[in-house]
C-alpha cells in the first residue's frame, strides 16, 4: 500500500530530517514550504535521488484557501494521506511577555496552533474510516518549551506549544476508533536554524549545560522519534508525549 506523508515546514531542520528518514522507510513525502521553494526542492531531489518518491508542495500553515490547495494538490499528485508530521513553526526575538505586541501573538498562534489544527482537520478527513478512510498517523511537534514555559526567552511560543499538548490529547480521543492515532514529539534543545530565527544564534551551546545530558540535541535525532510514532511499530501508541529534550 502507497503511504503518504505530509511534512509541513518540511523544507530544513526537524522537518526535512523527518521528510528524508520517512522516505527511507517507505513514505512518499509530501515536503511544505511556506517561501524556500529552493530547500524544498533540494531536500525532494535528495529522496529522489536514492529511489523515493516525493514532491514540494507551497502552502503558508496559517491561510486557510492555502492548506485546502496543498491538500487537494497531494490528493491528486501523491493519493489519499495517511501521515501527517505538523512540524510548521516560528519563534519570535526573545522577550518578556510585557515587551510583546498583540501582532506578534497572532502570528504565534497562526502558524503555530491554528496551522496545525487546519492540517489535522484535513488529515482527518482524509484518514478516518468515518470519511471511507483507512486510518493514519498524526504526529504534532511540540517542543519542551510547553513544560519550561520559556520566561524571558519566549513565554508566547511555550503558550502556543501548550495548546498543541491539549489538541493531541483531545484529537487523539476523539479519532482512536476510526483508526486515527494522535501523539506529539516534544524536542528540547535541538541544532537547528530555528535559534538564528529568534535572534539567539547560540542558544543551544548557551543553555546545553542545563540538559542532564550536556549536549544539544540534533534534528536527525527528533527525526528517529518521529518516524517510528508514524509507524506501524507504534500501532497501540496515541495520546503520547515523547520528549526528545537528553532528560531536560
Amino acid at each position: 500500500m502507497n503511504k503518504v506523508l505530509l511534512v509541513t515546514g518540511g523544507s530544513r531542520g526537524i522537518g526535512a530530517a523527518t521528510a528524508l528518514l520517512a522516505a527511507q522507510h517507505g513514505w512518499s513525502v509530501a515536503v511544505n514550504y511556506t517561501a524556500n521553494s529552493l530547500a524544498a526542492d533540494e531536500v525532494v531531489r535528495q529522496i529522489r535521488a536514492s529511489g523515493g518518491q516525493a514532491m514540494s508542495v507551497q502552502a503558508d500553515v496559517a491561510d486557510e484557501a492555502q492548506v485546502l490547495r496543498m491538500f487537494e494538490h497531494i490528493d491528486a499528485k501523491l493519493g489519499r494521506l495517511s501521515g501527517l508530521v505538523n512540524n510548521a513553526g516560528v519563534v519570535d526575538v526573545a522577550a518578556r511577555v510585557d515587551e510583546m505586541s498583540v501582532a506578534r501573538w497572532k502570528r504565534m498562534f497562526d502558524i503555530n496552533v491554528i496551522g496545525s489544527l487546519m492540517c489535522a482537520r484535513e488529515a482527518v478527513r482524509r484518514m478516518s474510516t468515518r470519511y471511507g478512510g483507512d486510518g493514519g498517523s498524526i504526529v504534532n511537534v511540540s517542543s519542551a518549551a510547553s513544560r519550561l514555559g520559556s520566561p524571558n526567552q519566549y513565554v508566547d511560543y511555550a503558550a502556543a506549544k501548550g495548546a498543541i499538548d491539549a489538541f493531541t490529547i483531545g484529537l487523539s480521543k476523539e479519532v482512536a476508533a476510526e483508526g486515527i492515532r494522535v501523539n506529539a514529539v516534544r524536542p528540547g534543545l535541538i541544532e537547528t536554524e530555528i535559534h538564528a530565527s529568534g535572534g539567539l544564534p547560540n542558544r543551544v551551546k548557551d543553555l546545553q549545560h542545563l540538559v542532564p545530558a550536556q549536549r544539544g540535541g540534533t534534528a536527525q535525532e527528533v527525526a528517529e522519534a518521529i518516524v517510528w510514532l508514524l509507524s506501524d511499530s507504534a500501532s497501540y501508541t496515541t495520546m503520547s508525549f515523547l520528549d526528545v529534550s537528553g532528560g531536560r
